[in-house]
């Protein structure tokens, strides 16, 4: 069932959970996700960032496939399928014209000002069409699609005057990073709480792979409604299918190659639902 994301993460905030945004990257990603997330009926976001949208072929190809796999899967979750850092308001239109049921703008990388401006422009196309909108205020360390960016920590007060556009969730820059961690997190947990309260807003964690666990419980109790993971399932995926191929040195089905990886993403994707309290929540 595809839905937009504002239910799922004020029944987050409500309940003191948080939902996984797990990004996909072809066919066999998203219907391990699905799957995994039907068997534990836990609501799921799946998304999708522009680098990926290319590889797989365009907005409409990502839409129809996971539409499809939704249907033919007889898919009861709720699942939202969301653009990951629209770096345009163009990409936002086009991911919503496509049938994505919410997108990101971010806009973290331009002025405040710009910022707010773009975000706007976004909310008047988006929730006419029932598409939520998160947005970033900060920098969100680590690299994205190829792109290095150092972390720029949100403040409250930006924080706020950006929750003022209307937007439904906000992901406020507070020292986590996209992809492995170099040394520790520093995750500022008590400006996390004070632009939770002060903004009433489902609060997004980005950058969820390599965070320890009761730092991502800490961050649920601070106001996280949703973490997302990448790197992560890439990794269990891989070192799977790694071991496979050097054991089997004659199959060369591509089928067979990618789903010998299911096992291994299919436990990572069951391990941080357990740890995020989802599991029968849908």
């Amino acid at each position: 069932m595809l839905v937009n994301m504002k239910k799922m993460l004020e029944d987050a905030k409500d309940r003191n959970y948080a939902v996984a945004h797990f990004n996909i990257n072809n066919l066999e990603w998203t219907r391990f996700i699905l799957e995994t997330c039907e068997e534990n009926e836990s609501p799921v976001i799946l998304g999708v960032s522009e680098g990926a949208i290319k590889y797989m072929g365009g907005y409409s190809v990502v839409s129809s496939l996971v539409y499809g796999l939704v249907k033919e899967l007889n898919i009861k979750i709720p699942v939202a399928l969301h653009l990951d850092h629209g770096s345009s308001v163009e990409s936002c239109k086009k991911a919503i014209d496509a049938g994505f049921t919410s997108v990101m703008i971010d806009g973290s990388k331009y002025s405040l000002e710009e910022n707010i401006a773009m975000t706007k422009e976004v909310l008047a196309y988006a929730h006419p069409k029932n598409v939520t909108v998160e947005a970033e205020i900060g920098a969100i360390g680590g690299e994205e699609d190829g792109v290095a960016n150092e972390v720029l920590y949100a403040t409250v007060e930006d924080a706020i005057l950006l929750s003022e556009t209307g937007i439904d969730f906000l992901a406020p820059a507070l020292g986590s990073v996209h992809g492995l961690y170099k040394g520790e997190p520093h995750l500022n947990f008590d400006r996390m709480k004070q632009i939770s309260e002060v903004t009433n807003l489902p609060l997004v964690l980005h950058g969820g792979t390599g965070i320890p666990d009761e730092q991502i419980r800490k961050a649920i109790d601070c106001g996280i409604c949703k973490l997302n993971i990448n790197t992560e399932l890439q990794l269990a995926w891989a070192n799977a299918v790694r071991e496979f191929l050097n054991s089997d040195l004659k199959t060369y089905d591509p089928r067979k190659v990618i789903k010998s990886g299911e096992k291994a993403m299919k436990d990572a994707i069951k391990k941080k639902l357990e740890l995020l309290g989802s599991i029968r929540k849908a």
